[in-house]
C-alpha cells in the first residue's frame, strides 16, 4: 500500500479517494489507449475499462477529478477522452437564443 504520511496535511485529503480505485487492481493500459488503436479494438478497451468504473466506489470523484483538471487522456470515472472533450464543448458553446 502506498504511504500517504509523507503528503502534506491539507492536500491529503484531495488524494485519498485513489487508494480506493477499482483501477488499482488491473492492468492501468485497458484506460489508455496505445498509438494507432481505432474501431472495434478501441471500444472494447473502453468497454472494458468502464466496466472497471462501473463497479468502482469512488467513480465519482475520479469523474470530478478528471474534469476538473481537463485531464486529455484514458478513461477516467467512466468517461472516455471523448465524452469529457464533447461534455467540455457543450458546456463552452453560447446558449442558443430564444425569440
Amino acid at each position: 500500500m502506498t504511504d500517504i504520511s509523507r503528503l502534506p496535511g491539507a492536500a491529503e485529503q484531495h488524494w485519498n479517494w485513489q487508494l480506493e480505485g477499482a483501477c488499482r487492481s488491473v492492468d492501468s493500459s485497458i484506460f489508455f489507449h496505445p498509438v494507432n488503436e481505432r474501431g472495434a479494438a478501441a471500444k472494447e478497451r473502453e468497454q472494458h475499462a468502464k466496466s472497471v468504473c462501473a463497479r468502482c466506489p469512488v467513480r465519482v470523484q475520479c469523474r470530478r477529478y478528471a474534469l476538473a483538471t481537463r485531464e486529455p487522456y484514458g478513461v477516467w470515472g467512466g468517461l472516455t477522452e471523448e465524452e469529457r472533450r464533447a461534455l467540455f464543448t457543450d458546456a463552452s458553446a453560447p446558449a442558443p437564443r430564444v425569440a
